[in-house]
């Protein structure tokens, strides 16, 4: 059986529960974004919520209409388009605006206005032609937990300049219960609102309080976002149609049938406070052109995945690791990618993706079965597609930064080059000791590079290099973060792997 509380709450979850009649105060309190910039169209964002941290945000049930401005200025002297716009109930009171006919590598500013109030204004721009050749600069980062630190990182990200897009590899939200500071683990900085997440109405509030904090309305203010999800937009480490808790060393085990109503809930309060289209909701695996230099092919490594085998976490490797038909990506999407790649003639094909792909050994022979080393066939049959070719992975999901070349096995050539973005505020300050690092380091000299401070990538693709760039931030734990450069790598052409740049 599931909880009390989650049964209790799927009539809401299904059909709607009663609302109240919308609250009064201010309207915009979860800021602006824009995203999937492509070079005729955008994605504009925003959610209603007077009360951010009460389920329907204050709104009540009644539809809300909105005005927007999309302008070639700040001042909004030159508006390019405009019009009007509904929010409802069943999205929560968001907004997931999808212009087209749009100019390609084009800055915008844009707004929105309801009753009386205007929205803080955001900064966008469309991706370049596909036939134009400039360098294209962008930026990868996630993990942010509220409880854990600030995201200062976000906002030394808002600040950079002449970014055509923000790769979100996940991790958006935390799922799990409010601690109070003092409590065990690492050190709470600001505590979660509310219990574990289990229904659409606690996602909701949970997605709520952390587009309350400034510097993540900060960065989504100035960049356009390619957003995707990995675990705890959901649950730790779910896996397709199963739970984490569908193991034994879980107290109750939760059958596919039980989870199935909280994974659509998750997804749906996903969607619902990201600026992505409605079609991204169904399949969030897809894919963006920046001119000559860029082919982004957005990967969801989490909804159509196998079970991990030999048991979640850190495990020697059982007979179930080597299932050759295994699947992290699934067949649909496997041949998207394929076909895709085939197809592309960008001068880089970067995969932005979730789980870490290159091989990773740890005491014991272990391995994370939660990563592409769970899966090994469904690794040699991505990196057969990638062989040959110029490529990049961008990567998140494991709090440190990292750089390493991606082969077939430990020790062979390289086939891609690795990009591991560290989190924005997970696990808190870091430090420079290695915790375990070196030794990993020591056994797979493939990995070249390690960093423990929170922060995101700084990526710029050009015809003779796709360079990365590891920016940190000394702590999380209090404002006034400095920003750093943990360290500097590139990819060649027709030279697979990382060299320090």
């Amino acid at each position: 059986m599931l909880p009390r509380r989650f049964l209790l709450a799927l009539p809401a979850l299904m059909l709607g529960a009663p609302r109240s009649a919308r609250a009064s105060g201010p309207l915009f309190t979860l800021g602006v974004a824009s995203g999937e910039p492509r070079p005729d169209s955008l994605v504009l964002w925003t959610r209603l919520a007077p009360l951010p941290l009460e389920p329907d945000g204050g709104m009540g049930a009644a539809p809300v209409e909105l005005g927007w401005e999309l302008a070639e200025d700040e001042g909004f002297r030159r508006i390019h388009r405009s019009g009007r716009v509904t929010a409802t109930v069943q999205d929560a009171h968001s907004v997931h605006l999808e212009l087209d006919a749009l100019p390609p590598g084009r800055s915008f500013f844009f707004r929105f206005h309801a009753n009386g109030e205007v929205s803080p204004v955001g900064r966008t721009r469309t991706a370049p032609a596909p036939d134009h050749d400039a360098p294209v600069r962008f930026l990868a980062g996630g993990c942010q937990n509220w409880e854990h630190g600030l995201f200062a990182a976000w906002g030394h990200a808002a600040r950079e300049e002449d970014i055509a897009f923000v790769f979100h590899y996940g991790d958006s939200i935390y799922e799990r219960a409010g601690r109070p500071p003092g409590a065990r683990g690492v050190p709470v900085v600001r505590s979660h609102h509310g219990g574990e997440c289990l229904t659409l109405a606690d996602y909701r509030t949970r997605h709520a309080q952390y587009r309350t904090d400034p510097d993540l309305q900060a960065l989504h203010a100035a960049h356009p976002v390619i957003a995707s999800y990995d675990d705890h937009e959901v649950e730790n480490n779910w896996a397709g149609d199963h739970s984490q808790q569908d193991g034994s060393r879980f107290p109750r085990l939760v059958t596919q049938e039980e989870f199935a109503p909280r994974r659509e809930a998750g997804l749906q309060a996903w969607w619902e406070h990201m600026p992505v289209t409605r079609a991204a909701q169904a399949r969030a695996y897809r894919r963006f052109r920046f001119g000559r230099a860029l082919a982004l092919h957005v990967l969801d490594t989490r909804r159509f995945r196998d079970d991990q085998p030999c048991g979640d976490g850190l495990q020697t490797p059982c007979p179930a690791a080597f299932n050759p038909q295994a699947q992290i990506l699934g067949a649909e999407q496997e041949a998207w990618l394929n076909d895709g790649l085939a197809r592309s003639d960008a001068r880089w094909q970067v995969l932005a993706q979730q789980v870490f792909l290159s091989h990773r050994i740890f005491p014991g022979d272990r391995r994370s079965m939660d990563s592409w080393d769970g899966y090994p066939a469904a690794r040699e049959r991505l990196l057969s597609m990638l062989r040959g070719r110029d490529c990049a992975v961008l990567t998140g999901d494991v709090h440190r930064a990292w750089a390493g070349d991606v082969t077939l096995e430990p020790g062979e050539a390289p086939v891609a080059a690795e990009f591991v973005a560290t989190s924005i505020s997970s696990e808190g300050d870091g430090s420079d000791m290695q915790r375990g690092a070196a030794e990993i380091l020591s056994r797979t000299p493939w990995l070249r590079f390690h960093s423990n401070h929170r922060g995101y990538t700084r990526h710029e693709a050009r015809g003779d290099a796709l360079e990365a760039r590891f920016m940190a931030v000394p702590f999380v734990s209090r404002p006034g973060a400095p920003l750093l450069e943990a360290g500097r790598f590139v990819t060649l052409p027709g030279r697979p792997g990382v060299v320090r740049g």
